[in-house]
């Protein structure tokens, strides 16, 4: 770790860094950078701590580059559990500093990063030289301590002595317990005792009831050092697989209904391994569930594998299926052989639908909905929440149009109940073999819109165009980055010889692209950079000439009509904070010309 003095360009950088926190809002421009020249610059490379938990603080840190993660749990022995991360501009230590206290938890950095570090001194000089900026200090620090007493929770102190019995250390997944701090410590009939170190939030007592719906929650506080203790053991068990839960009938939907109350999109179980997830697009290991064997995997779906996937997986070894656990979600299921034996999948499907106003979609994506034909296609890589947005743009045409739908989706993922619309859902493999024989028989079923969930062969492509150019509103899903390389996909799968014919059809039909990926945000979470291209006159001839090139010109030219390209989405969520520049480049195509926009090197 590296420190040098802030002075020359490097205040203006710092300056404009500080200026948007509502801690320096009461600073003039001379009086920030009279207090950003007393800070200094520390260069953090990959992976080294700037924080360690329970240290006490030398200063409080603004983020200027990079990214760093907050990791908590190491105090009880083993690797510590990342919370959350921050980025740009994010204030790190002030209240910790102020009350006097160590460090809540460590942090390090996740690429090369740059923060800005102030001396303890600079809160007696700042409010001596600016009186306003106590208020603003004192004003920041009561809003805490308000929000905290608001989701205060009255908590009993637990018996410090207690040794937590192997049936309630079963109750919770390790990843959990090390991420919230917290572990169940006896079972009582269906009253759960749950001792905590820290003062429990409503969400978190919330997420502890959905992992045991059947009981009652009673939570203790537990001395912070017992606790460190019992996970520490916990920890030592998981990894030796000593103690833990064995893989049972009860085990996959213990992990399933974990998957929704820890916000995890994936679940990936394999033979020879522990099961992992993935959470804000990172991969975590679950370890308190011990290595599964060779055809753990298949002993766990048990029942829940219908005898049509089982002998298609006993012939192709993979299949796809769908399933649902009542009251918690569905799940997408991929199944398949490898080198470890038996393993899968399993893809989160929320059982509420939400609106494409919930999602962020601007405008025109619901304006899509209420074209009377055409082709609208939603793109993007696996993962990005293509089902999710089409899920959302069906919902609205099912409340507001009065229109006979027919979705064909392998599996069914979302389900929907026919309000104003009629809508049918067919699954490729259960209710039709291939999504080319399900748009034939869609064609003879009197429908207005049809919804094709992979439009992955010539055939498929082909009949989809057809559908829409005979007067249906189609919707469609590719495996593409952009709205041009959706166009050239699709040109690309036929033979040169029927190219250009398929130009024009395209140009006919072609309404609207949403090109969408997701990228981290900046304190947890995801957020949908978009690429959205509108048909114009303009654009169908570019289509028709090919001259897929000159489209991104017609569509910065035509951003009043709706159109984005993918860098203005990536550019803004920087600016505005959302994400930090290096995930932005890492999701650009175009990643010198973002570079430029943001003032980063591409790297």
């Amino acid at each position: 770790m590296r420190s040098v003095a802030v002075q020359g360009e490097t205040i203006d950088k710092v300056v404009a860094a500080t200026r948007g926190h509502a801690l320096f809002k009461s600073l003039g421009d001379d009086q920030l950078r009279q207090a950003v020249g007393q800070a200094s610059l520390v260069q953090l490379e990959e992976g080294e701590c700037l924080i360690k938990q329970g240290a006490p603080l030398d200063g409080f840190f603004l983020i200027l580059d990079g990214e760093l993660r907050v990791l908590m749990g190491a105090a009880a022995g083993g690797d510590s559990v990342e919370v959350t991360r921050f980025g740009r501009g994010e204030m790190l230590g002030m209240a910790s500093l102020l009350l006097g206290r160590p460090s809540e938890a460590a942090m390090e950095a996740v690429v090369r990063s740059t923060v800005a570090r102030f001396e303890p001194r600079f809160f007696e000089v700042m409010v001596e030289k600016v009186p306003s900026f106590g208020l603003a200090v004192a004003r920041s620090l009561a809003e805490r301590m308000a929000m905290l007493a608001e989701r205060r929770i009255p908590v009993p102190e637990g018996d410090r002595e207690i040794d937590p019995s192997d049936e309630a250390l079963v109750l919770l997944p390790h990843d959990f317990m090390m991420r919230h701090r917290v572990v169940p410590l006896a079972v009582e009939g269906q009253v759960a005792t749950i001792g905590c170190a820290d003062q429990p939030s409503p969400e978190l007592v919330e997420r502890i009831r959905t992992h045991l719906p059947a009981m009652e929650v009673r939570m203790v506080h537990l001395d912070s050092g017992r606790l460190n203790e019992i996970l520490r053991a916990h920890t030592v068990g998981a990894e030796t697989g000593q103690e833990g839960p064995t893989a049972d009938s009860s085990t996959l939907e213990r992990l399933l209904r974990a998957m929704a109350t820890e916000g995890a999109s994936d679940l990936h179980l394999n033979g020879g391994q522990r099961p992992r997830w993935r959470i804000d697009g990172a991969m975590h290991t679950i370890a308190d569930i011990p290595p599964l064997g060779v055809e753990t995997v298949l002993e766990l779906l048990g029942d829940e594998l219908e005898e049509r996937n089982r002998a298609e997986f006993e012939a192709t070894n993979d299949t796809d299926f769908a399933l649902s656990l009542p009251g918690v979600a569905r799940f997408r299921v991929n199944l398949f052989r490898d080198l470890g034996g038996v393993g899968a999948v399993f893809r989160l499907i929320p059982t509420t639908i939400l609106s494409l106003e919930q999602l962020g979609m601007p405008e025109v994506v619901a304006d899509f909905c209420k074209l009377p034909k055409g082709l609208v296609l939603v793109t993007g890589p696996t993962g990005s929440g293509k089902s999710t947005t089409l899920a959302a743009m069906v919902d609205l045409i099912n409340r507001g149009r009065q229109e006979h739908v027919i979705t064909l989706e392998d599996p069914v993922e979302f389900v929907h109940q026919s309000q104003l619309s009629l809508v049918n859902q067919r699954e490729v493999g259960s209710h039709t073999r291939s999504f080319a024989a399900a748009i034939r028989a869609a064609l003879r079923e009197d429908p207005d819109i049809i919804l094709v969930g992979e439009m992955r062969d010539l055939e498929t492509v082909s009949l989809a165009l057809e559908a829409a150019n005979t007067g249906h509103l189609v919707l469609g899903t590719l495996h593409t980055a952009t709205a041009i390389s959706t166009i050239e996909r699709i040109v690309g799968l036929f033979p040169p010889e029927e190219q250009s014919r398929i130009q024009t059809t395209l140009a006919d039909v072609l309404r609207g692209v949403v090109a969408q990926n997701l990228l981290k945000r900046i304190g947890g979470g995801r957020v949908a950079a978009l690429e959205i291209l509108v048909s114009s006159p303009a654009v169908a001839n570019l289509i028709r000439e090919g001259k897929m090139h000159q489209i991104a010109s017609s569509m910065q030219t035509g951003k009043a009509a709706g159109n984005r390209l993918l860098n203005d989405s990536l550019a803004d969520l920087v600016s505005r904070r959302v994400v930090d520049s290096e995930e932005a480049l890492s999701k650009a195509v175009d990643k010198a010309e973002l570079a430029k926009r943001i003032g980063q090197r591409a790297g």
